[in-house]
């Protein structure tokens, strides 16, 4: 039964999914997307950030969905160093058969 469980994660992490974050807090002026774009390529995602009006960062990611899992997390806890966040919200999880993006880019206004 080991094995029939192993397989079904494995199934499931091939499925692509897209969620559209919004990160909220002190997370303008302290390199908040520049550390974003880093960590998604690292982690194999694509999608994208910017700086939103109203103080907070915004974009997409897209990957498998362990992955970006991982990301939302990062995205809630993590940051870059200077930063603080007090909440990230996360809408639009869907899966997807293929990605929309090419790399992870930081969208600039």
């Amino acid at each position: 039964s080991l094995q029939v469980l192993t397989t079904g994660l494995a199934m499931s992490d091939k499925d692509l999914i897209s969620v559209d974050y919004e990160v909220f807090g002190k997370v303008q002026g302290v390199f908040f997307r520049k550390y974003t774009q880093a960590e998604g390529k690292k982690r194999g995602l694509v999608g994208w950030v910017q700086n939103t009006k109203d103080g907070t960062v915004q974009g997409q990611l897209q990957g498998p969905s362990s992955k970006v899992s991982a990301m939302q997390e990062w995205l809630r806890t993590t940051g870059s160093p200077k930063s603080q966040i007090t909440k990230a919200e996360f809408r639009n999880e869907k899966t997807i058969e293929s990605l929309d993006h090419t790399d992870f880019r930081v969208i600039r206004p």
